[in-house]
């Protein structure tokens, strides 16, 4: 058996002596990205190169990054599905192209890696007679040259769609197929007549694997490559970013065409060992080993819970690497999500209470000569999962009781309309079992229990739950929450103790010095003060780096030693907008007569001249600690935010 850290080793080497620079795997958590929650892809953290920008490392990259979606969260159980995962990837920025791309990385897998030239198809953009782009007969072409060379049948197909394709099959020897731009074409928004003007986009060809599973023709009466039966597995994707849209609709060739090459380190390490089950290769299967000891029972009896149980952990450790604690918010609900699932599938497997915690290190042990940072993390990892499933297990504990109070009184008229279940006895009715949209959310508000979790359970018992109304009593749930904020945190203020107001003036001068570092264009996009920190959100385009930082902490705290007086004006809010000294972030949000505060010391310099409705300190001195940043992120498009506090 080869094994996927082998690979992994193998394909950077390859790379490197084709003239790559090996990059490290960007963050889970994606860089000046606040569009997405997590990096889904190798070439994500490389869009802006490919857009145009110049990397300062070269024209040529390589590297295998970490990779997290969680929409496949419900997808884990199958033999290929997984959450976190690794994607080795190749780019060029203008350097080489479709001529030195397919031969690389098909000779890496042949020769390098050892897979069966006979198992190995491909497949290529039929073109789009519509928008004038031909069919990437140069790749196909390339492919059949390469087949020939390891004698194997290299035959093209005619032209067909994926639907015709499984009307069609496969005839005797075809070996590369086209298909349209639903899976042979790469743009930011999709298909070419999805595009904006000056996208960019191009043709890929895709590489699969026939692991010989048999057909399910639920999947279509005939496989093909691009099939869902199983029988093939994608393990490889080399995308040619060779066209840009015009004003006038149409698409021209790019004066410098990229190359962006994506391949699945777990499917290709299966494919490898001519194993379709991902679960079963060294990345995961040391996990599986461990629940089997925990357990005393075998992964061939409870599969897909194994599944979902080794996914879920080694994607929680990956997460708590990284500081992305179980939370029920952004990014944290993620991790919190994986570790409850896990919990209950645990308990059907039969892992001791507590335990899961175990498996971390069967974790760590497997990825860490690469990954040092999860190594370095091991306590603390152990220690989140440990928590997270102990306070879990209260939860489950009662919501369970509550849901099967719920349950056995749940055999009611109903009639639907769509997905939404209406109750109205006066209508003809069937019985249905059911959890109502107010039940469920009880059970979300009262006792914890995630709606994926109340659908799951519903689901094992023969029951539905209904969604519309759940999202409606959610909707109302949050317009309450908002409105009971804006009453409780008004101006992000936590209350008018003493620390928040601290704080308070400090945001006051933490924005002046982001404007004096940054520039004017810097303004307040939000903020949240308690007594143990602030949070603050600015508009600027791109991450702050560590120099700046710290010259904008010692511009923050150079006015709290100098004890500056806070000066407090009122003038009309007509008069203060004529004032280019004076900042103001949300003029629409202040009435007619404002008041100004202006921090300034003994000497005269002001450090700070903004609108404001207080509360405030009457001069810095007052501010006890040292002004300190401990983070600076994204929080939205063009929204950057910095948590500091007071020591």
């Amino acid at each position: 058996m080869i094994s996927g850290n082998d690979i992994r080793t193998k394909y950077l080497a390859y790379m490197k002596q084709h003239g790559h620079v090996i990059l490290p795997s960007a963050p889970l958590i994606p860089e000046n990205d606040p569009s997405t929650l997590f990096t889904g892809s190798g070439m994500q953290p490389l869009v802006p190169f490919l857009m145009g920008e110049t990397h300062p490392m070269g024209a040529r990259l390589s590297n295998s990054q970490k990779c997290f979606r969680a929409e496949d969260i419900e997808e884990v159980g199958d033999n290929r599905h997984t959450t976190f995962f690794e994607m080795l990837g190749n780019w060029s920025l203008g350097d080489y192209f479709k001529n030195e791309q397919i031969p690389w990385i098909y000779r890496f897998l042949i020769e390098e890696i050892g897979l069966d030239p006979a198992r190995f198809y491909v497949s290529a953009f039929i073109g789009d007679e519509k928008n004038n782009i031909p069919r990437d007969e140069e790749s196909a072409k390339l492919w059949q040259q390469l087949f020939k060379e390891k004698n194997v049948s290299s035959e093209i197909a005619d032209m067909y769609t994926e639907d015709e394709a499984g009307k069609r099959g496969m005839q005797e020897g075809e070996r590369i197929f086209y298909y349209n731009a639903k899976k042979n074409w790469w743009s930011r928004v999709g298909a070419p007549e999805k595009m904006p003007v000056g996208e960019i986009g191009g043709p890929d060809t895709e590489m699969f694997y026939d692991f010989g599973i048999p057909h399910d023709e639920k999947y279509g009466k005939f496989c093909h490559p691009n099939c869902d039966c199983g029988r093939f597995i994608e393990i490889g994707n080399n995308v040619f970013i060779e066209y840009i849209k015009s004003p006038d609709g149409s698409f021209t060739k790019l004066p410098k065409q990229n190359v962006d090459f994506g391949g699945g380190l777990e499917r290709i390490t299966a494919a490898a060992n001519n194993n379709a089950d991902v679960f079963t290769i060294d990345l995961l299967h040391h996990v599986i080993k461990n629940i089997e000891e925990l357990s005393g029972t075998q992964y061939d009896k409870y599969t897909h819970a194994y599944r979902v149980v080794a996914d879920h952990i080694r994607g929680a450790v990956f997460m708590i690497s990284e500081g992305i604690y179980p939370s029920n918010t952004e990014q944290g609900y993620f991790t919190r999500r994986l570790l409850r699932r896990a919990v209950r599938y645990a308990d059907i497997i039969g892992i001791p209470q507590n335990e899961l915690k175990l498996l971390a290190k069967s974790v760590v042990d497997t990825y860490k000569d690469h990954y040092t940072k999860i190594a370095e993390h091991e306590s603390d990892i152990i220690d989140v999962i440990h928590d997270e499933e102990v306070q879990f297990r209260k939860t489950l504990d009662n919501g369970l009781k509550e849901f099967n109070k719920i349950a056995i009184r749940l055999t009611v008229p109903v009639i639907r309309e769509g997905n939404t279940i209406i109750k109205d006895s006066k209508k003809s009715v069937s019985q249905e079992k059911f959890i109502t949209g107010e039940h469920a959310f009880n059970l979300f508000t009262t006792y914890g229990f995630p709606i994926e979790l109340t659908v799951e359970i519903a689901k094992e018992r023969g029951m539905t739950v209904a969604l519309d109304e759940f999202n409606i009593c959610m909707e109302k749930h949050r317009e309450r929450s908002r409105a009971g904020s804006e009453q409780k945190f008004k101006g992000g203020l936590a209350d008018n103790s003493e620390k928040v107001v601290m704080y308070h003036t400090a945001t006051h001068l933490l924005l002046a010095g982001l404007r004096n570092e940054l520039g004017n264009d810097v303004h307040q996009a939000g903020s949240n003060i308690t007594n143990e920190r602030l949070r603050f959100d600015f508009t600027y385009p791109e991450k702050i780096s560590p120099e700046v930082l710290k010259k904008v902490e010692a511009y923050v705290n150079t006015a709290i030693q100098k004890k500056a007086q806070v000066i407090i004006e009122t003038i009309s809010k007509s008069e203060a907008e004529k004032d280019p000294s004076i900042e103001g972030s949300f003029w629409e949000k202040y009435p007619d007569i404002v008041k100004v505060y202006t921090i300034k010391d003994d000497d005269g310099i002001v450090y700070s001249r903004e609108l404001c409705g207080g509360p405030h300190v009457d001069e810095t001195g007052s501010i006890t600690g040292t002004f300190t940043i401990t983070k600076e992120e994204s929080s939205a498009r063009g929204v950057r935010r910095i948590k500091a506090i007071l020591t």
